[in-house]
């Protein structure tokens, strides 16, 4: 299925039925009474988050979404029923903003959670309603009331525990590949992955779900590349897993890239746990490595894991390091 993280979509909810007029008529009552019945409640607009979506693929080709609108009122003091509510669903991490994109309405984090975002208009009152001691036949009725309606953007972001950072071809996807029972594109040329990826990861009977992001070069936050528009699937990581190939000439300038990038991305992803790792060592020398590690250790100011997805050198200690990360979140947040 083809990723989509972001779509604008019009939503309408039903507007109401129309109160009806309407007076009793029987064989031999000459004066019936006024009965005629309220209209129906409009259809509400109602989000849902279900855990086997994660993608908005489904609102790419279908951009408008209008409840139905209430039935009329009828004779006999038949009130008109309510239509039946319309209901999205979307991944969990959506969040709806509204059309300037930046005001927050909603944010879908759980799985189960719905919304009423719309409210169905309320139907009108029949002429019955109006009836009083003095005005025994009344004429008066109400419309049913608009529902309501907007335009907003869904954008998704990912929930994964932990979020993989590199530039392209740090061997991202392999790791994951090899972490998890995720299959992401692999090959040897940048950009490979040209959308995030999710895996579940166990190790030492615990599980959690790690993320893999395209690669960010220099510019990014100005669009160059793919530019930086998947990073907001970190946001709702606890810690990243920054993979530097070990490979490159300047192990320390790739750090830095990418910590640069983060950094002008903003929404605090650079003051997120990092665990730093020095990938694709078994295409180094002992030797090379260490004066690699040291290069990158200076560079960054931290230890750096030395990590090889191929061999499995430090997968295992990798793993670890970071679910000890993500556990104390957990225990934090509870």
């Amino acid at each position: 299925m083809k990723f989509l993280d972001e779509a604008k979509i019009f939503l309408k909810s039903g507007d109401g039925g129309d109160g009806c007029v309407s007076f009793h008529r029987e064989k031999f009552i000459e004066f019936g009474g006024p009965d005629g019945g309220d209209g129906g409640r409009g259809g509400h607009i109602i989000i849902e988050a279900v855990d086997n979506l994660n993608t908005l693929i489904d609102y790419r080709y279908q951009q408008h979404f209008k409840a139905a609108r209430g039935d009329h009122g009828r004779g006999g003091n038949r009130s008109g029923a309510a239509a039946d509510s319309l209901h999205l669903k979307v991944p969990i991490g959506t969040q709806v903003l509204a059309e300037d994109k930046e005001t927050l309405l909603l944010d879908m984090t759980k799985p189960g959670q719905k919304v009423v975002f719309l409210k169905g208009g309320d139907g009108g009152f029949g002429n019955s309603h109006y009836k009083t001691s003095t005005n025994q036949a009344p004429r008066k009725f109400l419309p049913g009331w608009p529902g309501e309606e907007l335009w907003v953007w869904l954008r998704l972001k990912l929930i994964a525990d932990a979020g993989l950072v590199g530039l392209p071809n740090a061997g991202k996807s392999t790791f994951l590949s090899i972490v998890s029972h995720a299959k992401p594109k692999i090959a040897d040329y940048p950009f490979t992955t040209l959308t995030p990826q999710l895996g579940v990861v166990h190790i030492d009977d615990h599980e959690f779900v790690l993320a893999d992001l395209p690669g960010l070069i220099e510019g990014a936050h100005n669009g160059v590349g793919l530019g930086d528009r998947f990073l907001g699937h970190l946001e709702r990581c606890n810690v990243l897993l920054h993979l530097v190939d070990a490979t490159h000439d300047n192990v320390g300038k790739s750090y830095k890239t990418i910590r640069e990038e983060l950094k002008l991305y903003g929404h605090d992803l650079e003051e997120k746990p990092e665990i730093l790792a020095l990938n694709k060592c078994d295409a180094l020398t002992p030797e090379e490595i260490q004066a690699k590690q040291k290069e990158l250790e200076v560079a960054a100011g931290k230890s750096a894991i030395i990590l090889s997805g191929i061999s499995g050198l430090g997968v295992k200690s990798t793993l670890r390091a970071l679910y000890s990360h993500i556990d104390n979140e957990r225990n934090t947040s509870w």
